[in-house]
């Protein structure tokens, strides 16, 4: 199981890998696209966020080579602190990221989400979802 901040820092590094190239689909480019614009709100919301953790998110920085660890590591603690984790629009994005980019990995269950205390989060496609909480 993965959790969500590393579900999202993984789709982040993969989309800076694979968006980038000039051969991948538009389908992939809007994906990271949207994984990145959502994981910079989240950043930016959050006080405590180092800026260079923000402009490494902005530059595609972020990679799943192993001299990134550092920089991954660094996101993975800003995006806990910014609470990204319970952020149901950008898990989803992740996900729709990392089954673009890796369906080997998505079918065997690599990115199965483990979730503590959420509420209302629907993990799949196609979902329509309606949440009273009070």
């Amino acid at each position: 199981m993965i959790e969500s901040v590393e579900l999202v820092v993984a789709a982040l590094a993969a989309g800076a890998a694979v968006g980038a190239r000039e051969t991948a689909s538009n389908a992939v480019k809007d994906a990271y696209s949207g994984v990145k614009t959502l994981a910079l709100r989240t950043l930016r919301r959050s006080d405590s966020v180092p800026p260079e953790v923000v402009e490494a998110v902005e530059s595609d920085a972020i990679t799943p080579i192993e001299d990134g660890a550092a920089r991954r590591r660094e996101l993975t603690a800003a995006l806990a602190a910014a609470d990204a984790g319970a952020d149901d629009e950008l898990v989803a994005a992740a996900l729709k990221v990392l089954e673009l980019t890796d369906p080997a990995g998505t079918q065997e269950g690599k990115y199965r989400v483990l979730m503590h205390g959420n509420k209302g989060v629907q993990v799949g496609d196609h979902n329509t979802q309606t949440n009273t909480f009070g």
